[in-house]
């Protein structure tokens, strides 16, 4: 029988981590989460050592939950005895900084390979490849990809988020690759590539205002209610035609969910029902949606 310790991928894997702010934190986060041995070398300052301690404590406590947390100063010789003390006995080292500035720390790709073979890099960049050393941030990396509209910040820190589910997915591959070779192996996550993943259902068209998904289809809206807002989700054929027959608008035959007739017929239904009772119809007809009450 397995157990859930048992099924942890990351178990008995030894992380090193100098990843500051958000996405290298939240990688370590999951990697903790996987089983993983995670330690986190941050630098010598006054106050928080990582600026996300600053910019939202409990954010910062909640990523290093579990994680073993050790201060430095790595421009120091006792600084850099305790770091290669450390990557010594790991498996996979994470960092955020740009190449360069890993380079002047000693810790670039070849230099590594030849001190530790056994070790693994994931470092985490502002863009993958030549743009690894231009500076920019979550903002910068959204904006390119096309997922900033007008002056509004975006809801999430899309890229930092994304780039976190990339870094722990590029730990994996690690383990998988070198628990093969016996030697360390190097991935690269940009941020900025994590953005334009998530902008790819833009891009295709999806989420456009033509896309079946960016409004275009009747059932898959934002609607005002009676007394709020709804969310409606009911794409698939079978969802879309039981808000129709919920809302009167079925005939015998599938109805046209682009067509203006169905959107008003959907709005004008919508709009006479109060969150309550949206709820119920939700249950009742087995409709996904979610209704969002005025505060």
């Amino acid at each position: 029988m397995t157990t859930a310790a048992d099924a942890l991928p990351l178990q008995g894997v030894h992380i090193l981590s100098l990843a500051l702010n958000l996405p290298g934190p939240a990688a370590l986060w999951r990697c903790a989460a996987m089983g993983a041995d995670c330690h986190k070398l941050e630098p010598m300052a006054a106050g928080a050592a990582d600026p996300m301690g600053l910019y939202c404590p409990g954010a910062y406590a909640q990523m290093h939950e579990g994680v073993q947390l050790m201060r430095a100063d790595l421009k120091t010789d006792t600084g850099q005895q305790l770091l290669h003390e450390q990557l010594a006995r790991s498996d996979v080292l994470l960092t955020s900084f740009r190449p360069a500035a890993l380079a002047k720390l000693g810790l670039g790709w070849d230099a590594l390979q030849q001190r530790y073979p056994r070790l693994s890099l994931v470092r985490v960049v502002g863009s993958a490849g030549e743009l690894a050393d231009v500076p920019g941030h979550d903002l910068t990396y959204q904006a390119e990809a096309g997922l900033v509209r007008g002056a509004a910040l975006p809801p999430s820190l899309f890229a930092d988020m994304a780039g976190a589910l990339m870094t722990s997915e590029a730990v994996l591959q690690t383990v998988l690759v070198s628990g093969r070779s016996g030697r360390g192996i190097l991935r690269e996550v940009g941020l900025a590539q994590a953005a334009q993943w998530l902008a790819l259902p833009w891009h295709w068209g999806l989420t456009q205002p033509t896309g079946d998904v960016g409004g275009a289809h009747a059932g898959y809206r934002i609607y005002p209610c009676a007394d709020g807002m709804v969310a409606v989700a009911a794409l698939e054929p079978h969802f879309a035609a039981r808000l129709c027959e919920a809302a009167g608008l079925a005939h015998g035959r599938p109805a046209d969910m682009r067509s203006p007739e169905v959107h008003a017929g959907v709005a004008q239904f919508l709009a006479a029902l109060s969150c309550a009772q949206l709820m119920q119809l939700a249950q009742d007809r087995d409709i996904p949606l979610h209704v969002l009450p005025r505060p």
